[in-house]
């Protein structure tokens, strides 16, 4: 899956299936998405789009998984946040960067509240905490919050 942050609309995320299908889901800052569903034979030519509301979007959650299971997402409170696991790649442009550089918390209202790297945790990591490939980083938002901070750090 990759994700492509869309200035002002929000965050698109593409995956390609195992049958080698692309499928792309656009989270629009207003809550709703929009699903799309690419031609076989040319899979830059989309076949389907359908938009859902914030609600429907629920409901679909609830329809693919019902325990709202995530790897990746640690956990929700009744506020509204979350708490999402998000793993800096070697290839990204933040390996090697400070977090402040991220401008993380300003951009996005999330912010990192621990870094995990191999057998450590680093607890509260400062702007001048510098990153690296493979680091996990706990981020703590709300669900659009924390998926701009992953579209912010999966930039190559």
């Amino acid at each position: 899956m990759s994700t492509t942050p869309l200035p002002g609309i929000g965050v698109q995320y593409d995956l390609t299936t195992r049958e080698h299908r692309h499928l792309s889901v656009i989270a629009h800052r207003d809550g709703t998405r929009t699903v799309n569903v690419y031609r076989a034979d040319d899979p830059d030519a989309c076949a389907q789009s359908l938009h859902l509301t914030s609600g429907e979007t629920a409901a679909l959650i609830d329809a693919l998984m019902p325990a709202h299971h995530s790897p990746n997402l640690l956990s929700t409170t009744s506020l509204g946040l979350v708490a999402e696991r998000i793993e800096l790649s070697a290839h990204s442009y933040w390996n090697g960067r400070v977090l402040g550089e991220t401008r993380m918390r300003t951009e996005t209202g999330a912010s990192i509240v621990a870094v995990l790297r191999r057998a450590e945790a680093i607890p509260s990591p400062t702007p001048e905490f510098r990153l690296a490939g493979g680091d996990r980083l706990i981020v703590i938002g709300t669900r659009e919050g924390v998926d701009a901070a992953a579209a912010i750090l999966g930039r190559e």
